[in-house]
């Protein structure tokens, strides 16, 4: 797991949080009303608490989420780019489903049917006047079906061990506190300005675009080093070649002058060398 994967965890939350008012404003309004006669400071505590136990069941879901890609899909996910694309379709399939399209639908209708088993569990939390309600309200909180939290999940799966997943999906978490943290008060005022400016789609927008900057930005920068680093070794090679051609012709030129100097010794040899005199005879007399 990269700090890359820790931010986009985070941005996905954050940007996503939209989606969060949408699906769980009624659950805030419903804690809130359940602690309006404790003080300011207890209703602040415990509505930490609450949000503490919301990241603990995404963690626990991250971490199964990231048993089963180490275990099942592990063998597919290494020494590739799959994990990148993976979650940049994440990214993407959770921005398009912002904008309007109904692809986690599905998902969200199968955690629905554990939402409604828990009906009973959740009834004994009410009202929340004490931390270890509190607690376990913010648990059973984590499992309320959110397509945007599967989504998350499915990139704990790639997040190569168990640690990882947990850690991606607190973070994830994380960046749904800012719009989350609000009374009850606030939640319609969030959610009438979140539709009026059309924040979830604009986010939408955001993620989408993000998905495929992490799907293709890394290939088409992988594609731009390629080709300079061929334009560079195709200047070496022109530069070497230069350099040997030039090295020949010194190298021959040197050779020319050598023979023209051995030539010129030996035609200076040859012209001082003595010539040999005529033998005298000399006549004898009888």
């Amino acid at each position: 797991m990269t700090l890359a994967m820790l931010l986009m965890a985070l941005g996905m939350g954050f940007f996503g949080s939209p989606h969060c008012l949408g699906m769980c404003g009624g659950i805030v309004t419903a804690f809130g009303l359940s602690m309006q006669n404790l003080t300011q400071s207890k209703k602040t505590m415990l509505m930490l608490t609450y949000h503490f136990g919301r990241l603990c069941s995404y963690a626990f879901l991250g971490l199964v989420a990231g048993l089963i890609g180490t275990t099942v899909l592990q063998p597919i996910l290494v020494n590739n780019n799959l994990p990148r694309v993976l979650i940049g379709a994440v990214l993407i399939v959770v921005g398009l489903s912002m904008l309007g399209l109904p692809f986690l639908n599905h998902l969200e209708k199968m955690g629905g049917q554990l939402w409604q088993k828990m009906s009973p569990i959740r009834q004994k939390v009410f009202p929340i006047d004490s931390f270890g309600k509190a607690l376990m309200a913010g648990l059973l909180w984590g499992f309320l079906p959110c397509g945007l939290v599967y989504g998350a999940l499915l990139m704990a799966v790639v997040g190569h061990d168990t640690v990882s997943g947990a850690m991606l999906m607190f973070v994830f978490g994380l960046g749904t506190l800012p719009m989350l943290i609000a009374t009850q008060t606030t939640v319609l005022a969030l959610q009438q300005r979140i539709k009026r400016f059309r924040l979830r789609q604009a986010n939408g927008v955001i993620m989408v675009l993000s998905g495929f900057a992490v799907i293709f930005l890394p290939m088409a920068m992988h594609a731009m080093h390629g080709h300079d680093h061929s334009m560079h070794t195709s200047a070496q090679h022109a530069q070497m070649s230069h350099e040997n051609h030039a090295d020949m012709n010194h190298s021959q030129m040197n050779h020319d002058g050598m023979n023209h100097d051995s030539m010129s010794h030996s035609h200076s040899h040859e012209q001082h060398r003595p010539t040999a005199s005529a033998p005298q005879h000399t006549g004898h007399h009888h």
